[in-house]
């Protein structure tokens, strides 16, 4: 069987809007043209694994249930769309715990990489903070930044990395997409 490319997507600020600390699955809500953007993907070939850092189970703000609650939410809205997330993975760690699940670190990647048989040269990871970027590069696989959530305070470190930036997740499917027709042999 061939190994198949995936993107792999951060939750807050990416998919939905970040609010802050999201314990609530009420408090969800999908960023404008996601579901579209993520139904191009899955159509393209692409597994979809979410990958986010919540550190509000490690700050004791809310349970790994809730966590578990609002990710069911999103996978709810996205389902109703046509789109269904092949994974979903959190880190619930603080940030300085030295952990391997935490963005950068890669180990949840490589994680659904051996149970999707995911090709990581293949693939692409999008997020709106430098750790999504940074677990690309440690992955061999592509980044882009986009600028929702926090974004737009990294848009010029990581131009400057020569990390494409997307306005959101459509425009970033612009460029996944663009970059793999680029890739097909011409016939």
């Amino acid at each position: 069987m061939l190994m198949k490319p995936a993107v792999f997507l951060d939750r807050d600020g990416t998919l939905i809007e970040d609010v802050g600390y999201l314990a609530r699955p009420d408090g969800v809500r999908v960023i404008p043209g996601v579901p579209d953007a993520l139904r191009r993907l899955a159509g393209a070939g692409f597994a979809l694994v979410v990958v986010s850092n919540q550190s509000g189970v490690g700050r004791g703000l809310f349970p790994l249930e809730a966590v578990a609650a609002v990710n069911a939410e999103v996978a709810r809205r996205f389902a109703a769309a046509g789109v269904t997330i092949d994974a979903w993975h959190c880190c619930p760690h603080l940030p300085d715990a030295g952990c391997a699940c935490r963005k950068p670190g890669t180990q949840l990647h490589r994680e659904a990489a051996a149970a999707l048989d995911l090709d990581l040269g293949a693939s692409w990871c999008i997020g709106d903070r430098p750790g999504d970027v940074d677990a690309a590069r440690a992955l061999g696989a592509r980044a882009i930044l986009v600028c929702t959530g926090e974004g737009r305070h990294h848009v010029e470190a990581v131009r400057a990395a020569g990390v494409p930036v997307a306005a959101d997740l459509p425009a970033a499917v612009e460029l996944v997409l663009g970059a793999e027709t680029a890739q097909r042999p011409s016939q």
